[in-house]
């Protein structure tokens, strides 16, 4: 019973967050502000780095590092899907003021997608040794997959989901509000917001495919990997509206998630024969986001003599 008290306090914290998020700070549907934004990601990442602290004192310094280093590589490794958010987003028109509503729901369900997609994956490590090999290959094609389509736009409109969404699902496509289903004419038909809302879980799933492997590089302990993992999405909608148009403007990042992800997946090749610390891994993601940054900001500058 005792080692289930972790679990159900950070789960109940977890509600109580969502909760104040959705029913007290954002009651009100509106668009958010930069400094509204940049406040609640400020907010969130204190939070993270509180809980940081509390893992420290309750479990010692190698897990505090585990975890530390397990959100900075979830958070790094989520900024690719806010690409594909802003895509989603203006390409079903949904007005700013509708979309931190439909993010949270997005958020909600990519939590409980997540606790499962982790307790699978450790059961299968426990199970299966080999599969960790496994995992690093996958990283491995992740990142050349990241690398070959870097600063490529996401192709919406073809995407076979929606395409399959919008033949079965009875769709008001003129309706640019924010609840998810109407009562009209007898029948319960959907809305584009339901549909942006599909889209954005099944975005998350093939996200998670690829964070939830690396972090099992960082940890095999599921209480940090599933804290790092959701801490790192609860301050994604926030963090979203902060830098979801400045994002594009960093040219190498991409280049910085592949490398990132290619590191993982070989040290994932290497767990049996040379175990990189903690630390090497943290340095790496360090560097190599300091270096995308910088290269980023000096092809920005040149671009505009």
């Amino acid at each position: 019973m005792e080692s289930l008290l972790p679990w159900i306090g950070i789960l109940t914290l977890i509600l109580l967050f969502l909760i104040l998020d959705l029913g007290v700070f954002n009651k009100v549907p509106h668009k958010i502000s930069m400094h509204e934004a940049l406040g609640m990601s400020t907010a969130w990442v204190a939070l993270a780095l509180c809980f940081n602290l509390g893992i420290w004192y309750w479990k010692g310094g190698e897990p505090a590092l585990a975890f530390f280093t397990g959100y900075l590589l979830e958070k790094l490794l989520s900024l690719d899907n806010m690409f594909v958010f802003l895509i989603i987003f203006n390409f079903f028109n949904i007005i700013p003021r509708h979309q931190h509503r439909i993010l949270f729901w997005g958020i909600l369900g990519a939590i409980i997608f997540r606790l499962l997609l982790i307790l699978l994956g450790i059961k299968l490590i426990q199970t299966f040794d080999w599969i960790l090999y496994f995992f690093g290959a996958l990283l491995l094609y992740s990142s050349y997959k990241i690398f070959r389509e870097r600063n490529k736009p996401a192709e919406i409109e073809t995407n076979a989901i929606i395409i399959w969404a919008k033949k079965w699902i009875p769709l008001r496509d003129n309706y640019k509000g924010r609840r998810f289903f109407l009562f009209r004419e007898g029948k319960w038909v959907a809305t584009p917001a339901l549909l942006v809302l599909f889209t954005i879980e099944v975005s998350d799933i093939v996200f998670a495919i690829d964070s939830i492997p690396a972090i099992f590089a960082i940890t095999l302990d599921p209480f940090i990997v599933f804290t790092s993992n959701i801490f790192a999405i609860l301050g994604l909608r926030s963090l979203y509206f902060l830098i979801a148009h400045i994002l594009p403007r960093f040219y190498y990042l991409q280049h910085a998630l592949a490398a990132i992800l290619g590191f993982i997946g070989i040290k994932l090749l290497l767990t049996h024969s040379f175990k990189i610390p903690l630390w090497g891994s943290l340095s790496f993601i360090g560097v190599t986001l300091f270096v995308a940054i910088i290269a980023s900001v000096k092809r920005a500058k040149i671009n505009l003599h």
